[in-house]
């Protein structure tokens, strides 16, 4: 990925001769705007030395300011233990030399970004609706993606430029009001020998101010999109599972957004916060974020490819997005690709949980649940009077009974009887008051059970 690397600090380079033009032109205009012989050059003059501090700050305090202004706390193992391995498994699968620190922001809304010009000294930062939101492989996957930012150098990018347009947002601020001053104080201005009252130059003044911002957002946004897509191939190559990321766009364009974030700092994040829905919708959010749905549907197809590749992310991204190659002939020539892995096992367990909960509630309320062979599940509502279905998957007929009730005795006494056939799969048999079905879940394991109506106690043996 060196070449991306590299092509990235050529654009942060060239963002940053632009926004030195900017800052000059900006401040040597206010300098104008109050001084018509020297003040010209004493302004240009003011706006390189501001120039050269901002980009000092920039460089040695940039992520510290961006983290400051969304109210960022620092999260160590003890604190989210989950989360801190999370970072440490993608550090470590990105060959970063140095751990990023991970902050959290308390908000609601789900999202992610992360920041930092140095290589050692970035960070990541998550909202705690995020973390709490999100199943494992979900999380993993948008951390993989801001890991991705930091290791495509993207950072280093934004977080610069985020800084010096906040400067020259502040600048065009300060000249637009000082041009209204002058436009509104012209006669005495004039009374003094200042020129800068005079309309021609308001106009330029107010011009410049009105545009100067545009243009750097302009700036700013440059490589937004395809720095996003970036990311997102990015991240499925570490995860090996690119549905996690998928997911969890999915989940987060439907809470992304967090109240107090700036609007210079909303596109660092990985869903614009500003724009809900995933910013599809909006003409200015689409400058900063691609279409989340795009995305989502690239990440989708890469799933079901079989191998997670960039040759083959690129080749799903020509066909959804129809524009240029994303990367280079020789980043695709050097990945050979990695075969997609299962779910983790975590998920898994609370997919199965889930599923358990929610088939006991689907029983308790007089559905009937069949196991056939294959594995299918067929849930018949309690208004079903069919006594034998056929499965949709391997079209082998099932009883709507799985087993009968037979007698035992138990010294003097007969009681009744279920012998359980599978410990994997869900049990029914009627009682023999005919107003009740018995229905025993793969969980069960207990000795009696008792008919609702009629009060008849069941006996339940099991194999073996």
């Amino acid at each position: 990925m060196w070449e991306l690397i590299e092509k990235n600090k050529r654009k942060s380079l060239l963002v940053l001769i632009l926004m030195f033009i900017l800052m000059t032109a900006l401040s040597g205009a206010i300098g104008l705007s109050i001084e018509p012989n020297y003040g010209l050059y004493w302004g240009a003059a003011f706006g390189i030395l501001l120039w050269a501090v901002q980009s000092l700050v920039a460089y040695f305090l940039g992520d510290d300011i961006v983290l400051h202004f969304n109210m960022a706390v620092v999260v160590t193992p003890e604190s989210s233990p989950q989360l801190y391995n999370i970072v440490e498994e993608m550090k470590i699968a990105a060959g970063l030399a140095v751990m990023p620190e991970i902050y959290i922001v308390q908000s609601q809304g789900m999202n992610a970004f992360a920041t930092g010009i140095r290589p050692n000294k970035t960070a990541i930062c998550v909202t705690s609706g995020l973390v709490e939101n999100l199943n494992r492989d979900e999380l993993q996957g948008v951390i993989a993606h801001e890991m991705s930012h930091i290791l495509n150098r993207d950072v280093l990018f934004m977080t610069f430029a985020g800084v010096m347009l906040g400067t020259i947002t502040m600048l065009s601020n300060a000249l637009l009001k000082g041009t209204i001053f002058a436009n509104s104080d012209r006669r005495s201005r004039r009374k003094r020998g200042i020129g800068g009252g005079h309309p021609a130059i308001i106009l330029i003044l107010l011009l410049l101010a009105i545009f100067a911002p545009i243009l750097a957002r302009i700036f700013y946004f440059t490589i937004s999109k395809k720095r996003e897509y970036l990311a997102d191939a990015t991240a499925a190559r570490l995860t090996r599972y690119p549905i996690g990321l998928a997911s969890a766009l999915e989940k987060i364009a439907k809470q992304s957004s967090v109240d107090f974030v700036s609007k210079i700092t909303a596109p660092m994040f990985i869903v614009n916060p500003h724009f809900a829905g995933g910013d599809e919708d909006s003409i200015f959010a689409a400058s900063t974020h691609p279409p989340i749905y795009k995305r989502i549907a690239i990440l989708t197809q890469l799933q079901h490819g079989g191998t997670v590749s960039l040759g083959n992310y690129q080749k799903i991204y020509e066909k959804e997005v129809e524009k240029s190659q994303l990367l280079s002939n020789a980043v695709l020539k050097a990945d050979s690709g990695e075969k997609i892995r299962q779910q983790s096992v975590e998920e898994t367990a609370q997919k199965t949980a889930a599923k358990a909960v929610e088939d006991i509630i689907l029983a308790n309320s007089g559905f009937k649940i069949l196991t056939c062979e294959c594995g299918l599940k067929i849930k018949l509502p309690p208004s079903s009077m069919q006594t034998k279905i056929k499965c949709p998957r391997c079209k082998k007929e099932l009883s709507a009974e799985s087993g009968k009730l037979d007698t035992a005795s138990a010294g003097e006494k007969t009681e009744l009887v279920f012998k359980r056939m599978s410990l994997t799969a869900w049990e029914s048999f009627p009682c023999q008051c005919g107003n009740f079905t018995f229905q025993l879940s793969p969980l069960f394991r207990g000795t009696y059970v008792v008919c609702k109506r009629c009060g008849t106690k069941v006996k339940i043996e099991y194999p073996g």
